[in-house]
């Protein structure tokens, strides 16, 4: 069996431009990991890899919904599952690529999620927040779940509810199984290769800046404008990540030109140090400082390691 490379970091640092490469020396096939990619028109304020960037190289899991749909952890977990199986079937290596962290350990580390299931609670606690408001459905979470509450956004209807349905089909907050999941690192499997690309902060955060440059540069306020013009709600989850939501600020006329420049930057930053937070914990990633080593030498490195792996298997 061909082994699985996993290649996980900050944004910005890279991954999408290594894997790549990667890909065309191994006969590999990219999974995207990244919850924001998944999204049709979503395209430049989530760094989605062009044709071009992608060089024949097969993505997976890139443009898959439309902006009004609904994707999670779980869904992607069952996906990535199916795809990793057909991948390996076809004598090709999958490569897992991205930054949202309870992605790639939902995947591999086999997280199991309550059943989607539950129709009727979630149809209930929808047809509570049309009646009660918004704001009487977070306090409801607040009640339950207090954790959890803090991490959401009053606004973020979708995950306010799933939070509520984990609740009530499970009895537990979310937020305690999170905490337990997230601490509990099963033994290294020899068949999946861990690479973790970094790089000193200050550098990460330079390179965050001029992307947030390039993407206003190439067009994400026209590419929101767009969205909004075609009926989408500002309020839907894909158009609340992080950049989107700026810029509907600033189309909205809520912040001005710099202001939006500016948080979107920040965010960006913020967003950077919870992704190395949080894969920092993990002992089973091999880091690689993209400063310290060149892109062709990580590589080469990579390729050892995954050829020793394929030898023990």
């Amino acid at each position: 069996m061909k082994s699985i490379i996993v290649i996980i970091g900050p944004t910005a640092v890279g991954k999408s431009s290594l894997s790549v490469e990667l890909a065309l020396k191994l006969k590999g096939e990219i999974i995207s990991g990244d919850s924001v990619q998944v999204y049709r028109k979503l395209n430049i304020g989530s760094a989605k890899p062009t044709p071009a960037e992608q060089k024949g190289v097969r993505h997976h899991l890139i443009d898959l919904l439309e902006p009004d749909e609904y994707f999670t952890a779980a869904d992607f977990q069952a996906k990535a599952k199916d795809l990793i199986t057909e991948i390996q079937a076809r004598g090709h290596v999958p490569i897992i690529v991205g930054g949202t962290g309870l992605y790639i350990r939902a995947l591999l580390d086999g997280f199991t999620f309550p059943e989607e299931g539950s129709t009727a609670i979630k149809q209930k606690w929808l047809e509570f927040a049309r009646v009660n408001g918004q704001v009487a459905l977070y306090n409801k979470l607040k009640q339950c779940d207090p954790l959890s509450a803090q991490k959401l956004h009053p606004n973020d209807k979708a995950r306010i509810i799933r939070a509520l349905e984990v609740f009530e089909i499970t009895g537990m907050p979310l937020s305690a199984q999170r905490s337990y999941e997230e601490h509990k690192y099963p033994a290294l499997d020899k068949s999946i290769l861990y690479i973790g690309l970094t790089a000193p902060r200050e550098i990460i955060y330079q390179r965050i800046d001029q992307r947030c440059d390039d993407m206003v540069k190439y067009g994400i306020v026209q590419e929101v404008s767009a969205l909004l013009k075609e009926g989408y709600s500002p309020k839907l989850k894909s158009l609340q990540s992080i950049g989107y939501r700026h810029v509907i600020l600033y189309l909205k006329g809520l912040l001005t030109w710099d202001e939006m420049l500016r948080l979107f930057k920040r965010d960006t930053r913020r967003f950077a140090k919870r992704q190395l937070t949080w894969f920092r914990r993990d002992p089973r990633i091999k880091w690689y400082d993209i400063i310290q080593n060149e892109s062709d030498i990580i590589i080469d490195k990579i390729l050892q390691d995954y050829n020793r792996a394929c030898i023990v298997l």
